[in-house]
């Protein structure tokens, strides 16, 4: 099913009434630069112990723990 074209004029005044959902074509949407890659990583037995201890107490997987620990150190460095 084909979506009904609008103006421009009927956009924005949907979009004043919050409800453009139904007029935007979503299937090709994408977040860029989030797309994942994968790197390899080479950690000392003594960090990937504690990583590990970390991600059993918030219920976790370790490569969780790990992207929110760099997330976290990117965005302090970043400020």
């Amino acid at each position: 099913m084909k979506k009904k074209s609008i103006t421009a004029s009927e956009f924005d005044k949907a979009f004043e009434e919050g409800d453009i959902i139904q007029h935007l074509d979503l299937s090709q949407v994408n977040r860029p630069g989030l797309q994942p890659r994968r790197v390899s990583v080479d950690f000392p037995e003594w960090m990937v112990g504690q990583l590990d201890m970390v991600a059993k107490r918030l219920g976790v997987t370790r490569q969780s723990v790990i992207k929110v620990y760099i997330s976290e150190k990117l965005k302090e460095d970043n400020l």
